[in-house]
């Protein structure tokens, strides 16, 4: 019967062993990889400075494989300026809107709506004529 029981024991061992050593195992491989994700963040990360630092510098006048790029980075940066303008336009035309007052009513009263007149604004230009190769995007 001893024998079984250092058997017993001697596989118990082992099995604690294997396990801690798995651990370890899973453990290394977890860090690693955690690793390669910071790494692979900072190769994105140069990637984006080298395409910022060319686009800087010869952005306007790209090599025939970059042309395309920079001008989807042109055309972007026209229509943000565009958008930025808009924006400012409607933030000065804000004090002549006035949004409706609504007030709750109790269980037993009808809703009191005050109603303000609707106005429509649009664009001086045109969507469409302002980036005819661009289709509009909503």
């Amino acid at each position: 019967m001893p024998n079984f029981l250092d058997n017993l024991k001697d596989k118990a061992v082992d099995l604690a062993q294997t396990g801690v050593a798995m651990s370890k195992q899973v453990a290394e491989i977890a860090k690693l990889k955690t690793a390669n994700l910071a790494e692979e963040d900072a190769i994105k990360k140069a990637y984006i400075e080298i395409g910022k630092l060319y686009y800087a510098e010869r952005g306007m006048a790209p090599e025939a494989a970059y042309a395309a790029l920079c001008e989807k980075i042109t055309t972007a940066k026209v229509t943000i300026e565009e958008n930025k303008s808009r924006i400012e336009e409607l933030k000065s035309n804000d004090e002549e809107i006035q949004e409706p007052e609504v007030e709750i009513p109790l269980a037993d009263e009808a809703p009191v709506v005050h109603e303000t007149p609707v106005v429509e604004i649009k664009p001086e230009t045109p969507v469409e004529s302002l980036h005819e190769d661009v289709p509009p995007q909503f």
